[in-house]
């Protein structure tokens, strides 16, 4: 017997057809980008963990770039918002069946689907704090400081530090490879129960790879001891 999908094409009534095709491959495609980006931000994180100025000379080349806030928002930040969006569309018009069928990849189905909502929850304070100081100088990121504020954005509050991104990691994490796994077979690149079985293992390696990025990262950023830079505006 077949595994009972967890939904079907008909998921956003209001577009059918051709055009619910193309949007659905433009979610997945704006997906691979966001997973991309999230590695290259995990890795990046993780340096934090690394002895000496490694971070913050990561952060300096990433502000050096050339026009780097319309870098960030035609490959970033569009791509982000539209999958968002769209993600939210497919959530609220999904219908999920693990009642009737609890397969694996039902389960997967709906996790994907919490996991998306808790992610935006997350991004949003994330952003707004860090990026825009939005709540307050305590927990915006510094460019010049990038260690220090960090531990400070950290340690403001035990929840941030110890609730808030540890499921925020965990659910980023568990997006991401899943997604990396649906994704292969909307382009049909994994046909076969075999093919989807192998890539299987590599996104739960992938899994397992970003987890241990995100929680290197957090405890090296709420637990060193992070010295303000003493370049910092000389640069």
């Amino acid at each position: 017997m077949t595994t009972a999908t967890a939904t079907s094409d008909h998921t956003v009534p209001l577009l059918g057809g051709h055009q619910h095709f193309l949007l659905r491959r433009l979610h997945s495609l704006t997906g691979l980008v966001f997973g991309g980006y999230l590695i290259v931000h995990l890795l990046i994180n993780a340096t934090i963990a690394q002895s000496g100025g490694v971070f913050q000379a990561q952060v300096y080349k990433i502000h050096a770039l050339p026009i780097v806030w319309a870098i960030e928002w035609a490959f970033i930040f569009l791509p982000i918002i539209f999958h968002t969006v769209y993600g939210i569309w497919i959530t609220l018009t999904g219908q999920p069946n693990v009642n009737n069928y609890p397969y694996g990849k039902n389960w997967a189905y709906v996790l994907q689907r919490a996991s998306a909502i808790v992610i935006v929850l997350f991004a949003l304070f994330h952003v707004l704090s860090l990026k825009y100081g939005l709540f307050g100088t305590t927990l915006s990121f510094e460019v010049d400081n990038a260690s220090a504020s960090v531990g400070r954005h950290l340690n403001a509050s035990f929840l941030i530090a110890w609730v808030i991104y540890p499921i925020g990691i965990v659910a980023s994490c568990f997006h991401l490879a899943n997604g990396f796994w649906t994704a292969a077979i909307t382009w049909g690149l994994t046909v076969s129960a075999g093919a989807q079985r192998r890539w299987g293992l590599v996104c739960a390696g992938l899994f397992v790879l970003t987890l241990v990025l995100g929680f290197t990262a957090l405890f090296a950023g709420a637990l060193g001891d992070h010295k303000a830079n003493p370049w910092a505006g000389l640069h």
